[in-house]
């Protein structure tokens, strides 16, 4: 199955209708601002953005470079929220997807008020090896062992980011974990062998009422139907077309338990279908909290990094992600990035390991321009081995080729 994040396109792909013009004095030194995500399976945000840093110093070294490595709330957003600065990194035993015990990150604010918790560290699909996946079984229980710890350490100002996980358990072993459950027990993952009961939010963890929570979703998915979590990513999570039958059937009882439970009706909020179900989870006990927002991704990592202020004053823009493509145009983070260039005056450019027509074009409709980070066809096995030395050698290219060096005075 291709990647959709980390395969590279047959050839490198431009636009020019979407090519920013380079200053009229090249001369002077410039400020440049690289915002990349992360190339998934590769590259964090944060190593993207350093090597395409260096590459660019080896063509301008007086330029001034700020770097502002994003995340769309998926694997790799802790490690950009947390590269800006003022966060304590924290560890907490929880259980994988698999349910088996593993280490896993969080972040706690310098004045201990606040704190960021990323799914995929803890339910990720990334935890799990292409032959053990188990989209049947695998648990966000641990997810729901990371709010547990974070709400151990006295913090009640919590953000979410639920990307890349390996689940689609409609957010049942989070809620689990913080206490839901069935009216007639059974073992918190045996998603499969669980027949249509009530549910009971008599044993909830009392500190909720008290807890803000703002949720980073990249996706606008409902539950259920043909662009729910099941049909749309569960062949990602290891699905065959049984399996998302199988599960779609599973998640529409489970909503009618939940959602009757609950008295909400979230199946079809947009997002509810994000990390497979368990933003519909959160949403039908978002009573239960002092407050609840699901917020795009890209929006909230930009705030928590202070892009807009990164932004002020820049002459360039330099985003990208794994693969620039038919998906770029919903909401992920290179054109997220472009836009906000856009809407500042500043040219864009977005680079990818992989560049499609469609992606292009989205990025081209908002004034941005997409490299490919390969000058030449590459497989995505040599592409991935190759490190961060190609990232820094599209660095320089768009330093000479944008900017071209002269003489300094």
């Amino acid at each position: 199955m291709r990647d959709p994040e980390t395969e590279p396109a047959t050839e490198p792909a431009t636009h020019p209708e979407a090519n920013p013009e380079a200053p009229t004095n090249t001369d002077r030194p410039l400020t440049v601002v690289i915002a990349p995500d992360s190339f998934k399976g590769s590259m964090t945000s944060v190593k993207v953005a350093e090597a395409l840093a260096a590459g660019w110093r080896r063509a301008r070294p007086g330029d001034t470079i700020l770097l502002a490595p994003l995340g769309d709330g998926g694997e790799g957003t802790l490690a950009a929220i947390e590269a800006a600065g003022g966060w304590i990194p924290q560890v907490a035993i929880v259980r994988g997807p698999d349910f088996g015990e593993r280490t896993a990150r969080w972040l706690k604010s310098a004045d201990g008020t606040r704190a960021v918790v990323e799914l995929a560290q803890a339910s990720g699909l990334s935890l799990v090896s292409q032959w053990e996946r188990d989209p049947l079984h695998a648990t966000t229980a641990g997810t729901g062992d990371l709010i547990e710890a974070v709400l151990d350490a006295g913090v009640r100002r919590i953000t979410l980011g639920i990307g890349g996980s390996a689940t689609t358990d409609g957010g049942w072993g989070l809620l689990h974990s913080l206490g839901a459950r069935w009216v007639a027990e059974v073992p918190a993952g045996d998603w499969a062998a669980w027949n249509p009961q009530p549910i009971s939010l008599e044993e909830m963890d009392p500190r909720l009422p008290a807890v803000d929570l703002r949720i980073a979703c990249d996706v606008s998915n409902p539950l259920l139907g043909p662009n729910g979590a099941a049909a749309v990513y569960g062949p990602q999570k290891g699905a065959d077309a049984e399996t998302v039958a199988e599960l779609e059937e599973l998640l529409a009882r489970y909503a009618d338990a939940l959602e009757q439970s609950t008295g909400a009706n979230e199946r079809d909020t947009p997002g509810a279908g994000a990390a497979g179900g368990t933003a519909f989870g959160l949403l039908c006990i978002r009573g239960r909290f002092h407050s609840m927002e699901l917020v795009p991704g890209v929006d909230l990592v930009a705030e928590e990094t202070d892009l807009a202020g990164k932004l002020r004053g820049a002459d360039l823009v330099i985003t990208g992600e794994g693969r620039i493509d038919a998906q770029t145009a919903f909401g992920k983070t290179a054109l997220g990035v472009a836009r906000r260039a856009a809407a500042a005056g500043i040219p864009c450019i977005a680079v990818g390991g992989g560049v499609e027509p469609e992606g292009v074009a989205a990025l081209a409709a908002v004034g941005a321009r997409a490299v490919a980070v390969h000058e030449a066809p590459v497989d995505v096995a040599a592409a991935m081995a190759a490190g961060g030395e190609p990232v820094e050698r599209c660095g320089e290219r768009l330093a000479r080729e944008w900017a071209p060096v002269g003489p300094r005075t």
